[in-house]
């Protein structure tokens, strides 16, 4: 056996995400680990999926669906999307070559990311964001421009968009808008007037929007959700992505799903068979099985708006102070009557303090020092996707504070 030779050394590697680093979110987890701080950072269900989904995955197991899907999704799961999608929307898009099963939602997203926007290509992302579309279009060779949403005041409690300000940010290099509505982190969601703004704004463009909808069913106090499929101008130059995670609390089993013209959608599949070809087969079955029944995702909202309320009334006793929620299982909380420290040093003190984890908002910004300046928001996010006893746990000790 050949002796290690001190002479070796290992490549180094031009790294195409030189600032990504371990996220907040991991640092967080670590945290309320290591203090046993009860844990509303994660931003996954605490619940298991429904018993006769994990039955069914059992029987198809059992009926011999072990081997390769197809490429683009089980056939009859692409059907089952396609008519609920229809049925929801009113847009109709073609399951053999206008929907693709994907690895949740976040493959769907990389790869529109890597089918749209090429090296110089300009992506305008609203700020604040999931972390995943900055990193996605650096890894693409393309450039981000990035559009804050306006920041909740003391006339308007909830972030918005500023139209005009993604108007002005659009160049003639401009390739791709990515939307997230309902937003994480803020909760926020689209109304008739943003589609209306939208498509005015994207009339006689090239630009492709890449429409991340994952939390599709969970809106509140009555209101629908808008999906860029409702409207005909924009299911005409949208990937629009959503995951089977969120609804039926199986984030682990990473299934999502992307739709979109079947010129879009031609590309995508082009990368998709490189980057992870198929997804798991007989989870694919059980859900073509499953999602037929409509109650699977209808009732979600009223399920979550349970939790938001409750949070939201007894949060009201403490010192932190609840932003409404108008969707996702996500609410913003206030914490100016504690500190004025910066978000993330807040979040950090609460977790090793007082045993309660949430995440900064500042973790959803590409330059996170933005959020430092004194008049700054003093905003954390909590995740009420939890068992009761867990949300109890962590309002009696913010309670104390």
């Amino acid at each position: 056996m050949p002796m290690p030779n001190d002479s070796m050394t290992t490549p180094q590697l031009i790294s195409r995400l030189p600032n990504v680093g371990t996220t907040i979110f991991s640092v967080m987890s670590r945290l309320a680990a290591e203090h046993g701080a009860v844990d509303l950072g994660q931003g996954f269900p605490s619940f298991d999926p429904p018993e006769e989904l994990r039955q069914l995955v059992a029987q198809a197991m059992n009926e011999g669906h072990n081997q390769y899907a197809p490429m683009a999704g089980v056939a009859t799961l692409r059907q089952g999307i396609s008519s609920k999608i229809q049925l929801l929307y009113g847009h109709y898009y073609h399951p053999e070559t206008e929907i693709t099963v994907t690895s949740g939602a976040t493959q769907a997203l990389m790869t529109a990311i890597l089918a749209s926007a090429q090296p110089g290509d300009e992506v305008i992302v609203l700020e604040p964001a999931y972390d995943l579309y900055l990193p996605g279009i650096q890894a693409a060779g393309a450039r981000p421009v990035v559009v804050q949403l306006t920041a909740p005041d003391e006339h308007n409690p909830l972030y918005r968009v500023d139209w005009q300000k993604v108007k002005d940010a659009i160049t003639p290099r401009t390739r791709v808008l990515i939307l997230n509505f309902p937003h994480n982190p803020t909760g926020a969601i689209l109304y008739e007037s943003d589609l209306d703004t939208l498509e005015t704004l994207l009339r006689d463009t090239p630009i492709v929007v890449i429409s991340d909808e994952v939390y599709e069913h969970i809106v509140f106090d009555g209101r629908p959700h808008l999906s860029m499929a409702s409207r005909p101008a924009l299911a005409a130059r949208s990937f629009v992505i959503s995951s089977f995670g969120k609804t039926l609390h199986m984030t682990g089993w990473k299934i999502g799903y992307c739709c979109a013209p079947a010129s879009l959608m031609h590309e995508f599949r082009k990368l998709h068979q490189f980057i992870v070809y198929a997804i798991c087969t007989p989870m694919q079955v059980a859900l073509s099985t499953y999602m037929s029944n409509t109650s699977s995702y209808s009732g979600l909202a009223t399920f979550y708006q349970a939790r938001r309320d409750y949070l939201t009334k007894h949060l009201n006793r403490t010192r932190l102070k609840p932003l409404p929620s108008p969707g996702t299982f996500f609410l913003l909380a206030d914490y100016r009557e504690i500190s004025h420290a910066p978000q993330d040093e807040f979040a950090r003190w609460l977790t090793v303090e007082h045993g309660v984890t949430t995440i900064p908002v500042s973790a959803f910004h590409g330059d996170p020092t933005l959020l430092d300046a004194p008049d700054s928001p003093k905003l954390v996010r909590l995740c009420f996707a939890k068992h009761q006893k867990t949300l109890d746990d962590a309002l009696e000790r913010l309670e104390k504070i």
